[in-house]
C-alpha cells in the first residue's frame, strides 16, 4: 500500500517546484495532499490554507524556506510523518533538531530527483 505524501509550500503557479511536485506525484501513484497560501487544485489534489491534521502521513515535503517555518513545527511534530524531505532553499538545523527530539526522520533532498530516480 502506498503511503500518502504532504506537500507543504503548494503552489497553482505551474513554474513553481511544489506544483511539479504534486503533478509527478500524481504521476507516479502518490497519494498526495496539500497546504499552500491559498487554496485552490493542481493535477486533482486539492491545496488546503488550514492545516489540516491529515491521517497516516509518511512524507512531508517542505517548499517553503526556513524563516516561514516556526509555524509549522508543532504541525509537524503532531502529524508525525515517518519522515521529511528538505528540498533546496528549505533546510532548517533548528527543525533538524525537533524533528531528531521527537524521532521523525528528515533527509536534504529533492523529491523531484527522488522520484524520477525511483528513491522515493
Amino acid at each position: 500500500m502506498k503511503k500518502t505524501t504532504l506537500v507543504i509550500g503548494a503552489s497553482m503557479k505551474p513554474n513553481r517546484y511544489s506544483n511539479m511536485a504534486i503533478k509527478r506525484l500524481v504521476t507516479n501513484n502518490q497519494p498526495t495532499v496539500a497546504l499552500g497560501l491559498r487554496e485552490g487544485e493542481v493535477a486533482g489534489v486539492k491545496i488546503e490554507k488550514e492545516k489540516i491534521v491529515f491521517e497516516d502521513i509518511d512524507t512531508v515535503t517542505l517548499y517553503i524556506g526556513a524563516k516561514n517555518q516556526p509555524e509549522y513545527y508543532e504541525y509537524l511534530v503532531e502529524l508525525q510523518p515517518n519522515r521529511v524531505i528538505f528540498n533546496p532553499g528549505t533546510e532548517n538545523p533548528e527543525l533538524y533538531r525537533i524533528l531528531t527530539k521527537n524521532k521523525i526522520d528528515f533527509i536534504n533532498a529533492c523529491t523531484l530527483v527522488m522520484l524520477s530516480t525511483n528513491q522515493y
